[in-house]
């Protein structure tokens, strides 16, 4: 038997040793994307503070100070060296004021109908920022006669910017002279189209259409309310339309509404003497018809600072010279202008 204190009664020592992990993450990474975020905005904010506080020429300054120099290729070089004068680029961030060649596109074996029947494609140059003038009204998207009227106006400018080249003789300009025509006819032969169709398919003003002329004149596309014999647009000695007239006249707005170019507005009578007594006449009539006119084609959307006139002509340009007191000499007509063939403004 053991004694007491004796080496046999030692208890044994347990040692424990606990291994922990190693913390997991407090979730700081957040205050990371909440900096760059920060940052961003604030980049972004004196962006725009900085693009309403400059002018055009400090801005334009700004761009050339960052834009990649190229002596070689911008500036002007002397005899000899490898451009042998001055290049076509103007001072500025990789803009050119010089119009680019017009490319032709040939048809390829293999293409679908589609494809062929687009036409030549036309590289259009890109105007400065002092070329750059803003629309009289924005052409809108997503629609046949909208796309030909931005393609006839893009064309054009081509067209205007490609002059002092041409005469330079360092640009042929004929081909986009010929495709400028082409995109020209086509929107006004499709605007005269919706005009009509939009007549056609009403129901209540299919009888009228032979008081709608419609036609396509050297300054752009001319359409006339006329008169016909019991079916007047406007009343005898009155100055707004009747509810036929303002029908027909709806159909119009709703077609000139998407379209950016400039309209006149001209008031027409017969021969016939003004019989509402007074001082007025057939001239304050038409003029007066006229302006009632421009008035409804605000009312339904075209903008009013496209009315380039208003006039009254009285009897002075009959539509039958050989009847002036036929009903269709009492009309009014809306002329909305297009460029002249040659890019030339009417």
């Amino acid at each position: 038997m053991a004694k007491p204190g004796g080496k046999g009664n030692l208890a044994p020592i347990v040692v424990k040793r606990i291994e922990e992990g190693e913390h997991g993450h407090h979730g700081g990474a957040w205050k990371i994307a909440y900096a760059d975020f920060v940052t961003a905005m604030m980049a972004f904010f004196l962006l725009m503070w900085l693009v309403n506080a400059t002018t055009e020429a400090q801005r334009r300054g700004i761009a050339d100070y960052f834009a990649q120099p190229n002596d070689l290729a911008r500036g002007p070089s002397g005899s000899g060296q490898p451009f042998g004068g001055r290049s076509l680029y103007s001072d500025g961030p990789l803009i050119s004021d010089a119009p680019l060649v017009p490319m032709m596109r040939t048809a390829q074996p293999g293409l679908d109908s589609e494809e062929e029947e687009e036409g030549p494609e036309i590289r259009l140059p890109r105007p400065s920022a002092r070329q750059q003038t803003p629309p009289a009204q924005a052409v809108p998207e997503g629609d046949a006669m909208a796309d030909a009227a931005r393609r006839a106006g893009e064309l054009e400018a081509a067209l205007r910017g490609s002059d002092n080249a041409a005469r330079r003789g360092s640009v042929d300009n004929e081909a986009l002279r010929r495709a400028a025509e082409a995109a020209r006819q086509e929107l006004l032969t499709r605007a005269a189209e919706e005009i009509r169709q939009a007549v056609r398919n009403d129901p209540a003003l299919a009888s009228l259409g032979r008081q709608l002329i419609v036609e396509e004149v050297a300054e752009g596309l001319r359409i006339q309310l006329v008169d016909a014999e019991g079916q007047p647009v406007f009343e005898t000695g009155r100055a707004a339309p009747n509810e036929r007239g303002r029908a027909l006249l709806l159909r119009v707005a709703q077609v000139l509404a998407r379209l950016p170019h400039p309209i006149e507005v001209t008031g027409h009578t017969d021969a016939a003497p003004f019989r509402g007594g007074g001082e007025r006449s057939n001239w304050d009539l038409s003029a007066e018809r006229a302006n009632a006119t421009r008035r409804l084609l605000v009312d339904a959307g075209v903008t009013d600072r496209r009315m380039r006139s208003v006039s009254g002509r009285a009897e002075r340009e009959l539509l039958v010279p050989a009847n002036p007191l036929d009903a269709a000499n009492r009309r009014v007509a809306v002329l909305m202008l297009l460029p002249a063939q040659g890019g030339t403004a009417p």
